[in-house]
């Protein structure tokens, strides 16, 4: 763990928050077959997470926030491909 910092949360309030390390991380991809038989792949890998200071949810869990970004692969049939 690292020492807090200031973050803005999307409703506007800035609070302090705890860097938290991520030791183990599962990514999983999500597969979406569309009905012209294309195929949609998406994983979110997750890259910061930081402990919201003081602040719960309704069952009393602390409060996380995490940046992330989205890998993305689309697989078509030819039929749908652009001719190059």
């Amino acid at each position: 763990m690292s020492n807090k910092v200031r973050i803005k949360l999307p409703d506007g309030r800035e609070v302090d928050a705890t860097p938290i390390d991520i030791n183990q991380a599962s990514e999983q991809w999500n597969h979406c077959l569309l009905e012209d038989g294309s195929v949609l792949r998406i994983k979110l890998i997750i890259t910061k997470v930081f402990r919201i200071d003081d602040e719960y949810d309704a069952e009393g869990n602390p409060v996380y926030i995490f940046q992330s970004t989205n890998v993305t692969s689309i697989t078509s049939p030819e039929s749908l491909k652009r001719k190059i």
